[in-house]
């Protein structure tokens, strides 16, 4: 018999039953804090901390913009003197390790804290278990696991990072009802609705940063910021596919790069004269070698990442969205579907590829279907 379990009356069946309802409670409300900062925290996860004394919240806290201060640090600030003998929520695993702020593990034991839940353990390998460890050596209860698949998903991101070196791709797809995604010569139509417009800035404002390939920009000329009312701040970073450096300098995008941030990732043989003047309207041109005459996407991920993208929204064209698809880069898609009937005049929505690519791919799970106005919203994520 272990020493915690000789100290220890377990409690009965039905005060079991009431604290892991608590417990599930708790981190729901830690998850949903968290996801305050989505799109806003990188390189950092967007955490959500809450912290309980005697069933009372006391303490609530979750990643501020830039990464810092942690979770655990704004709702240990908010409790105070009532950290002491409490329990933390928290959505991931404590950091251990000094960056540039102080181990939150180590806040949390000059708090007194009594138990820690934690949803997940941190794959950072500078964590990696660490942070649990060290609460444990100092005599607290830790519970690891409780809302861990709810917390993977809103840590998607972050997991892809340092697991894989690249961040979470998700794709957006409007999608006419006999499957194209533009217009004759791809002009740009409004294939959707009002209110998928609406979600689409959304999905936006909770990314890190949004990708594009050049032909849309060269045929759309679109500006990828979120235009919810108040929400033009978190727009997010804009990245164009752009191996020769064509983006035009009266683009909106060159136009606004001093507003919100634009990477142009081209190739080694790009012109300088035109980084110079991209560089020069405040764009950071990123340069990589090419393959068989083309950027390679997989590389141009580990190169976004490596600047801190961790959740990454890719919203077209059909060149890019079907590359990306064809060398299984995919992790999330959003395909939003209209009534509307193009013709036969009009680009299919993925480049040389048929629909079901996406919708019947063994590689990507259909989650969700919703109407959204006149439209379909259908969500498929990886098969993990």
């Amino acid at each position: 018999m272990s020493v915690q379990t000789s100290m220890r009356a377990s409690p009965p069946p039905g005060a079991r039953a009431d604290m892991a309802a608590d417990d599930a409670r708790f981190m729901a409300l830690a998850l949903t804090l968290g996801r305050r900062g989505l799109g806003r925290t990188w390189p950092n996860p967007a955490v959500g901390a809450v912290i309980v004394k005697d069933g009372v919240i006391v303490g609530r806290g979750w990643t501020q913009t830039g990464g810092r201060p942690h979770a655990e640090i704004e709702a240990l600030r908010r409790a105070g003197e009532a950290a002491r003998g409490a329990t933390l929520y928290v959505t991931l695993e404590p950091c251990s390790h000094h960056g540039k702020s102080p181990p939150c593990a180590d806040a949390i034991i000059a708090a007194g804290v009594a138990r820690v839940v934690s949803a997940l353990e941190d794959p950072n390998p500078k964590v990696a278990g660490e942070g649990h460890a060290r609460l444990r050596a100092a005599g607290m209860t830790v519970d690891v696991g409780i809302g861990a698949e709810e917390a993977r998903r809103d840590h998607a991101g972050h997991i892809r990072r340092m697991r894989e070196g690249r961040p979470q791709v998700m794709l957006k797809l409007a999608v006419s009802a006999d499957g194209k995604g533009g217009g004759l010569g791809r002009r740009p139509l409004a294939i959707t609705g009002e209110a998928v417009r609406d979600r689409v800035h959304l999905l936006r404002a909770h990314s890190d940063a949004i990708m594009v390939g050049i032909g849309t920009v060269l045929a759309d000329d679109p500006l990828l910021t979120c235009r919810l009312p108040g929400m033009e701040k978190y727009s997010p970073v804009r990245v164009v596919i752009d191996s020769a450096l064509r983006l035009p300098p009266a683009s909106r995008l060159v136009q606004t790069a001093r507003e919100v941030p634009v990477w142009v990732i081209c190739g080694m043989e790009a012109s300088r004269a035109a980084e110079e003047r991209l560089h020069a309207a405040g764009i950071v041109v990123l340069r990589m070698a090419e393959r068989q005459g083309r950027l390679d996407l997989a590389a141009a991920l580990k190169l976004v990442a490596g600047r801190g993208i961790t959740r990454l929204m890719v919203e077209g064209g059909p060149t890019l969205a079907a590359a990306l698809i064809a060398v299984d880069l995919v992790d999330d898609a959003v395909l939003f579907q209209s009534p509307k009937v193009v013709g036969a005049e009009g680009i299919d929505a993925l480049e040389g590829l048929p629909l079901t690519a996406l919708t019947q791919s063994p590689r990507l799970l259909s989650v969700r279907s919703e109407a959204i106005g006149a439209d379909i919203c259908d969500i498929f994520s990886r098969r993990e």
